[in-house]
């Protein structure tokens, strides 16, 4: 990535009173709409199927939708448009570290996600300060073929308590599986799938998502030191 002789550290982009939550991923600005209007505050677009203009008139819409509704949103590798969009953040893989301009993304004000899948990517995105690293796959996943074994909870946790900096968990999380990775410690938990966003009872599916994740959290939050449980 390349960075500057300006000491950066992305602003950030959660409080205690206020994590990340509940973190899904869309494609589209219809999709982001419906969530917004749900009580999600935190989302990614990622687009791979729109180039050129078409590209720039869905991130568009969709950063107006995020201003409209106040929510934190975080533009999926096009960061030049997100620049020039004037977004709330953009969220980086590894492979867009070699590429990006880290200082132009810090003098514009936008929050910086980072991927991360092992301790290697880790130590490589820490350096930048970003507003928060998303760490991966958390559990087998099935939106996504990765080339790196699941993380599990322990590590989730260990994580979580060691890295100065907050942790998006990704990756085969469920509502089956979102109330143990909250108590591991993620302050936001990336969702494609697990949000059944299209399905009947998606609203109240999506309701119940938010629930598990802030009750969770409140729990966690008022934990003994060192203490976790993923029961």
């Amino acid at each position: 990535m390349k960075a500057g002789l300006v000491k950066m550290q992305f602003p950030s982009c959660q409080t205690p009173e206020q994590p990340l939550g509940l973190y899904p991923l869309v494609n589209r600005a219809e999709d982001a709409a419906l969530l917004f209007q749900n009580g999600i505050t935190t989302l990614q677009v990622r687009i791979k199927d729109l180039q050129g203009k078409a590209l720039r008139q869905e991130l568009a819409a969709t950063v107006r939708l995020a201003e409209t509704y106040n929510a934190r949103l975080f533009i999926n590798d096009y960061w030049q448009i997100a620049i020039e969009l004037g977004a709330y953040g953009v969220h980086l893989g590894q492979e867009d570290l070699h590429t990006a301009d880290a200082q132009s993304l810090f003098q514009a004000g936008l929050r910086l996600g980072v991927s991360t899948h092992n301790p290697s990517e880790i130590e490589t995105a820490l350096p930048l300060q970003p507003s928060y690293l998303a760490i991966g796959p958390i559990f087998g996943t099935q939106s996504k073929q990765l080339d790196y074994p699941a993380v599990g909870l322990d590590n989730l946790s260990h994580w979580n308590r060691s890295l100065p900096i907050p942790v998006v968990a990704i990756g085969g999380i469920g509502l089956e599986q979102l109330g143990a990775v909250v108590r591991a410690g993620a302050n936001g938990v990336a969702m494609i799938q697990g949000l059944q966003l299209h399905q009947a009872d998606g609203a109240e599916h999506l309701n119940t998502l938010q629930t598990r994740f802030a009750e969770n959290y409140q729990a966690w939050s008022k934990r003994p030191n060192d203490e976790t449980t993923f029961r």
